[in-house]
């Protein structure tokens, strides 16, 4: 999943002019975690996305996607109207079907990016964990976003073009 989720991004880094945009990564699995804030350096980015053991972080217990999503939210809320966007890798395995947090108007467009096999699942925290489409699907469209299913191909380029042009 990690593996597959760098190929993504590494493909989203090659396409589209990175050099205006800053990046922020939360980190999500039993909580959320803020890694970076506001950076420009995509080695950064490329290194938390490599491997990063994030084990020494936290407890190997259900993921609390939603966590990730409100501190996203947080972090995105003093920015200017229309000026970002939130890119969501999971295989939203454990996402609760209520409690979505509210988007402050500077997020403009949301992803949400499946990645992890959708057939065969891994033993995670006692339960086979695999990539549920339809739970991302939902949560895209509670988030007035788009799905995309990232194990099938590499993300559109009208989609990063969309994504890259924020205000």
């Amino acid at each position: 999943r990690s593996q597959r989720a760098l190929e993504l991004m590494d493909s989203f880094f090659k396409r589209v002019h990175t050099g205006r945009i800053r990046w922020s990564v939360i980190a999500v699995h039993n909580g959320a975690l803020p890694v970076v804030v506001d950076t420009k350096d995509l080695e950064v980015i490329r290194n938390f996305m490599n491997d990063l053991p994030l084990y020494h972080a936290f407890d190997i217990v259900k993921t609390k996607l939603l966590d990730g999503i409100k501190l996203a939210a947080d972090v995105a809320r003093p920015w200017k109207m229309g000026s970002a966007a939130v890119v969501i890798l999971s295989d939203g395995d454990t996402v609760p079907s209520v409690g979505m947090p509210d988007l402050p108007p500077s997020v403009a467009d949301v992803l949400v990016v499946g990645v992890g096999d959708p057939l065969v699942g891994k033993f995670i925290d006692g339960h086979l964990s695999r990539q549920d489409s339809s739970t991302l699907k939902q949560i895209a469209n509670r988030l007035r976003g788009v799905y995309h299913d990232g194990n099938r191909k590499h993300l559109e380029t009208d989609t990063l073009r969309k994504l890259a042009s924020m205000r």
